[in-house]
């Protein structure tokens, strides 16, 4: 077989399931000639198939157990093109707009995902007629961009502007859900599951309340409860009960919710 009539190989590396199931069904639509001969749910699984497979491209998530996606790519940029998929803007704008490195940015859109795979259909093309992948950027180069890209992950947690979450992953039978922190009204949290309620639907994650503290920008979400958090400009009214208890009505909800004693500062004029 000619080197040009060789299928194109890719790996898919993501520690979410119905995000690596995502990609690859709109995969299949922008180049169904794309052959995707692994799939992995961590780093180091990622870098292990990869030296094994040897694709072509590795479409990686920056954020994975054991080894992050950036470290995996600093394994296998010399013999893969790397794209990598990210949740927040900050790496994106800040680091991936290279000739070298692409991005796709959660969820992964239709557009973006065709204009990446024929920027890497053109990439292929000319590595087959010159054999030496002469138009694309030294490794070395590559190698320096990765190496910037562990400092800034490392530096996560120290950035002017932190990234906070911009969408909640629900699981909605056999599909996932992929909800706008935008849409969100409230997380209500029990013992199993936390409870995203949005304008006239709700959904149910695996994701606790402290780790959405940890996530949400906290000048839009306040926690007003121990087990609920609330999106501050969907407050529409704060009252007090026939007990004395603080009361939210909440825009485009029919119900109230309670603010417990620990968190009535927020509304310290009530």
């Amino acid at each position: 077989m000619k080197p040009e009539e060789r299928p194109v190989t890719a790996l898919v590396a993501d520690d979410e399931a119905p995000m690596r199931d995502l990609l690859r069904a709109r995969l299949a639509v922008a180049w169904p000639g794309l052959q995707i001969v692994a799939e992995a749910a961590n780093g180091v699984e990622a870098v292990e198939l990869g030296e094994r497979h040897r694709p072509d491209i590795a479409f990686l998530d920056i954020r994975m157990p054991g080894l992050s996606g950036i470290e995996a790519a600093r394994r296998l940029y010399e013999r893969s093109h790397i794209v990598f998929a990210t949740a927040y803007d900050q790496y994106a704008l800040d680091a991936f707009e290279q000739g070298a490195l692409d991005y796709l940015l959660k969820p992964v859109s239709a557009e973006r995902l065709a204009t990446t795979c024929a920027r890497l259909q053109a990439r292929l093309r000319a590595r087959a007629r010159t054999g030496n992948g002469a138009d694309a950027a030294p490794p070395q180069d590559i190698g320096q961009q990765l190496a910037r890209l562990t400092t800034l992950l490392e530096n996560k947690g120290k950035p002017d502007k932190p990234a906070y979450l911009r969408w909640i992953q629900a699981q909605v039978g056999s599909s996932l859900r992929m909800v706008s922190t935008r849409e969100v009204l409230f997380f209500q949290s029990d013992e199993k599951y936390t409870r995203v309620q949005t304008v006239g639907a709700e959904f149910l994650i695996r994701k606790t309340l402290k780790e959405l503290l940890d996530e949400l920008d906290p000048d839009e979400f306040w926690r007003i409860h121990r087990s609920t958090l609330v999106r501050v400009d969907a407050i529409a009214e704060v009252k007090r009960d026939l007990r004395g208890r603080q009361m939210l009505k909440v825009r485009g909800y029919p119900g109230e919710l309670e603010v417990s004693r620990n968190h009535s500062y927020l509304f310290q004029q009530m």
